[in-house]
């Protein structure tokens, strides 16, 4: 009789990476969604029980998102949840601005098979924006409007400008999550990512680069002064 092999089981440190990764991703969403608002402040076992994982791997999920800037270790007094002040959305928003017309434009010169594969992905997420807004459902929305602009930097084939961006959006979503109901309806939104998918798909890098800077501009130039309109010291 042959005997079956037997699984191995996980190596202890790939399931302490694992765990980790998923209290990263747990606490980025809960800090994205504002469970964990600017200024809050807690111990890391609090973080951890609101969370409902163990303290180690929160822990060390919590050293990552200080090298992000969405949080702050203070000694003997716990963690902070950053919050910004109206220049670092400024700030936020040139960075963003800057690597996403980069990334349009380097996507725009890819392949045909690449830019198509990227402008149909592109164009689901504009749809699944456009049915949130129908329904109402301004959460749904915002997602989708992530994903599109997420996807528009991970199709681009260059990685640093991907990390770049992860270090930034992150922060800009919450900004756009904490004003979402207190700016104008995003009708808009839709018919720029549209005009942009074309360029993309068309292969034309600086009509695309154009279209991406200024769709983030205008978001931009919305923004901040609502935020100062509306008296907010820090989001």
């Amino acid at each position: 009789m042959i005997e079956l092999a037997r699984a191995e089981p996980a190596e202890p440190g790939n399931r302490r990476g694992s765990l980790v990764d998923e209290a990263y991703a747990a606490l980025k969403a809960a800090i994205r969604s504002t469970e964990f608002p600017p200024g809050y402040q807690g111990s890391e076992q609090e973080i951890a029980v609101r969370l409902g994982m163990s303290r180690t791997p929160v822990h060390e999920a919590i050293i990552r998102l200080q090298v992000e800037g969405l949080v702050r270790v203070l000694s003997k007094r716990g963690v902070l949840i950053c919050p910004l002040a109206l220049d670092d959305v400024r700030e936020i928003y040139e960075v963003i601005i800057a690597v996403e017309a980069m990334a349009a434009e380097l996507l725009a010169g890819l392949s045909t098979e690449q830019r198509s594969s990227a402008a149909d992905e592109l164009e689901a997420a504009t749809a699944a924006m456009e049915q949130g807004l129908a329904q109402d459902d301004l959460a749904a929305w915002a997602e989708a409007d992530d994903a599109f602009h997420r996807l528009l930097v991970e199709r681009c084939g260059n990685g640093r400008l991907l990390r770049i961006a992860q270090t930034v959006t992150d922060q800009a979503h919450r900004a756009r999550m904490l004003t979402l109901r207190l700016r104008s309806r995003p009708t808009r939104s839709a018919r720029a990512h549209r005009a942009l998918i074309e360029a993309i798909r068309s292969g034309e890098p600086g009509e695309a680069h154009r279209r991406a800077r200024a769709h983030r501009v205008s978001a931009r130039d919305e923004l901040l002064p609502l935020i100062e309109k509306v008296g907010l010291r820090h989001i």
